[in-house]
């Protein structure tokens, strides 16, 4: 292959991965679904579906308020037992984005009917534009708001932690009032902390990452925010004596890209050990 013939497929190979990347994925959505068996699952209890989906960045190009709406619906199609929600409802100067406030969102987002409930956790955006804000929206819409504190949903607690970016969060507080020896997820925006959780929990479910945006083959995440580690950057990890999925997350940050980092919305089916779907 001359230079001249290099250059023009290098070109084209280029302008096909920027549409990709800039136009076609960030506006895609997987479904990816994990199975968990759980020892100490109460007898007789039936298996529990958990849905979740962190850093929306609504008002970020690809996530408008009329794609929440449709992520929404899809959700309740899939009829989970519970929703959980990791953070980053807001956005933070992404280029070419529109900054939406809380309000909207969570009306959007009390649509959603799991018999269970609904609880979230708010990420570092959050905080950085209207915490309060967020916090409050999305209560007036029935979504529980952990920080440090935990909450029983049918025959699971869920622990959520503050924000490692823009709070203090404390894991053990987060646990306090959890019985041993009972189902427990662990919900926390941000990966880096990991290795904080006292204890083993059934299983803990982060975001923050988004995958890294931009995820290559052999590579991985080039660049991941925050201080987890990139090897945490995305999918079930085990580490710590911790099980941790990290999601890839609805939206965008700093840049309106995606590429081999589709969004996700992530499936958890618990149930007894041994016992069949």
């Amino acid at each position: 292959m001359t230079r001249r013939k290099f250059l023009v497929l290098a070109t084209l190979l280029g302008l096909v991965a920027g549409l990709w990347g800039f136009a076609i994925e960030p506006g895609l959505l997987e479904d990816t679904r994990l199975e968990v068996e759980v020892p100490q699952w109460p007898v007789g209890q039936k298996p529990v579906t958990v849905a979740f989906l962190t850093d929306f960045h609504v008002g970020a190009p690809h996530v408008g308020l009329d794609r929440l709406e449709k992520l929404v619906a899809h959700v309740n199609e899939g009829a989970p037992d519970m929703v959980l929600l990791g953070g980053d409802f807001l956005i933070n100067g992404v280029l070419g984005g529109t900054y939406i406030p809380p309000e909207p969102i969570a009306r959007r987002l009390g649509a959603l009917r799991p018999p269970l409930g609904v609880v979230a956790v708010l990420g570092n955006h959050d905080w950085w534009n209207d915490g309060p804000g967020m916090g409050a929206s999305l209560a007036a819409q029935g979504i529980v708001v952990l920080e440090n504190r935990a909450i029983r949903l049918g025959p699971i607690w869920v622990a959520g932690l503050a924000d490692d970016t823009t709070r203090k969060p404390d894991a053990n507080a987060a646990m306090a009032r959890v019985p041993k020896g009972t189902p427990l997820i662990g919900l926390m925006h941000d990966p880096a902390n990991l290795r904080d959780w006292p204890g083993r929990l059934t299983i803990i479910l982060a975001g923050h990452t988004h995958a890294g945006q931009v995820r290559l083959p052999l590579i991985g995440s080039p660049i991941i925010p925050g201080r987890a580690p990139r090897a945490h950057a995305y999918g079930l990890i085990k580490d710590y004596g911790q099980t941790l999925y990290v999601s890839a997350g609805i939206g965008t940050s700093i840049l309106p890209v995606r590429f081999g980092a589709p969004p996700e919305v992530v499936w958890l089916t618990l149930r007894g050990t041994g016992t069949t779907p």
